[in-house]
């Protein structure tokens, strides 16, 4: 997908990777008025015992926070449509919540307008009907929408370059991982995947299911 979209389009899929898509995407009536983008870095607020200040110890960057509001319109001022807006925002839900049964969760997103590219997951929803018809029927409403960063482990990793076998990591199995897979992205060597399965009590680690949490431990060479 190319950048510098007039328009904000926000795309769905059935894995972290953004190989398969799920269903069309969709291109907002108005692009919003401005959008926040959240970063927060985290530290450790433990002191020694007997010291009178500490040196704030890195701990992780928290996962962006992308937020804005859409406008969904059928007064017929902006476009043609009178029907009302539940139609619209149901296509709307179904893009950004939608349960898939198999992977477990809803898709995954990506937006991108102008030049933002943001590979995502919704995190939030509250819309607010702002003008209805005289049968009640709801014509106007505004949809305050968070999206919370997210991308495919290898990918994280490597920004981060954070696999070091003397930290602890946490991975979600995708489809096609093993655990001697996962083990060697982690320590760079497959063999460890044994202490990997015992500190998770996996009895088979031939048959990983996808969606799983993996804890890796710290490990001594």
């Amino acid at each position: 997908m190319a950048n510098n979209v007039s328009k904000l389009k926000i795309f769905s899929y059935l894995d972290a990777e953004r190989k398969q898509k799920a269903g069309e995407p969709m291109e907002v009536l108005v692009n919003p008025e401005s959008y926040s983008n959240k970063i927060s870095v985290q530290f450790s607020g433990k002191q020694a015992s007997g010291t009178s200040g500490i040196l704030p110890k890195f701990n992780k960057i928290e996962a962006q926070k992308l937020g804005f509001e859409l406008l969904f319109d059928s007064t017929g001022v902006i476009n043609n449509m009178k029907n009302g807006v539940e139609s619209e925002l149901e296509k709307f839900k179904n893009l950004v919540l939608k349960y898939e049964g198999t992977i477990h969760r809803p898709r995954f997103l990506s937006l991108y307008w102008g030049t933002l590219k943001f590979d995502c997951c919704l995190e939030t929803l509250d819309i607010t009907y702002k003008l209805f018809r005289s049968d009640g029927l709801p014509i106007r409403a505004l949809a305050k929408v968070s999206f919370l960063g997210f991308m495919d482990d290898t990918k994280r990793v490597a920004i981060e370059n954070a696999s070091s076998p003397d930290l602890t990591h946490i991975r979600t199995v995708m489809e096609g991982d093993t655990l001697p897979l996962m083990s060697f992205r982690i320590y760079g060597d497959s063999k460890y995947y044994i202490e990997v399965a015992k500190a998770n009590g996996l009895d088979s680690f031939r048959e990983l299911k996808t969606g799983t949490r993996i804890f890796f431990p710290p490990i001594k060479r």
